[in-house]
């Protein structure tokens, strides 16, 4: 009980890191959030809210003072205008394009990358790191959940949202991992949502296979 209370408070933190300012629109007296970039978006600042931009870089700040670790975001509409004929050509192109960004950066350092036209998400991770991220579950896990929900958000806020909770759990587990702990992140993002998603996931297979057993069952006894 005690976890699903933290989980849900989880999740009212994130929305309301996306949506408070709303509120403070009508009223003047109210301090209005200006910074619309930082230092560890490479690339794709107006595809962000300036509330997780500012959270962004909060929490990029403090785990580089922490740990010495930089974590990138490089997002983009799409890497090229170009079509490509193939997938094999195009996931070429992604490759060469996102190593020409990794190129110039610094070790250590994560990068999450992101093309909404090329429906490519990815995270890059320096050698000296040795893997310490797991890339699939803050991938399948905090970012791609909420990329592919099926709501009545903007597009901004989709990524917004999934830019920063992808971001916040690996600055986290970065931090954990060296046995630190980030005052600025959003403690234990997705965590909940991640959980209801793959409870969804496991539902729709069940019920699928429930509907499949059923129709051989009733198959049987129309035969005979």
């Amino acid at each position: 009980m005690k976890s699903f209370f933290k989980n849900v408070g989880v999740l009212i933190a994130l929305l309301l890191t996306l949506t408070h300012s709303s509120f403070a629109e009508n009223d003047d007296s109210a301090p209005q959030l200006l910074k619309t970039d930082s230092r560890f978006i490479l690339h794709g600042n107006k595809m962000i809210d300036p509330r997780s931009i500012e959270k962004i870089d909060s929490i990029g700040k403090e785990l580089f003072v922490k740990t010495g670790v930089n974590v990138y975001i490089y997002a983009s509409e799409h890497y090229s205008s170009e079509t490509f004929s193939d997938t094999a050509t195009k996931m070429a192109f992604i490759k060469s394009f996102e190593s020409k960004i990794v190129n110039n950066l610094k070790d250590p350092f994560v990068l999450i990358t992101l093309s909404l036209d090329d429906t490519h998400v990815n995270l890059i991770q320096s050698q000296s790191l040795n893997g310490l991220v797991d890339k699939d579950k803050i991938l399948n896990s905090y970012i791609v959940p909420l990329l592919a929900s099926y709501d009545k958000n903007s597009v901004e806020s989709k990524v917004s949202a999934a830019l920063i909770n992808g971001y916040s759990s690996t600055a986290e587990i970065v931090a954990e991992e060296k046995g630190l702990k980030l005052d600025s992140a959003i403690d234990g993002s997705g965590r909940t949502f991640a959980k209801i998603w793959k409870i969804f996931m496991y539902i729709i297979v069940l019920g699928g296979l429930l509907v499949y057993f059923y129709a051989l069952w009733k198959d049987k006894r129309k035969s005979r």
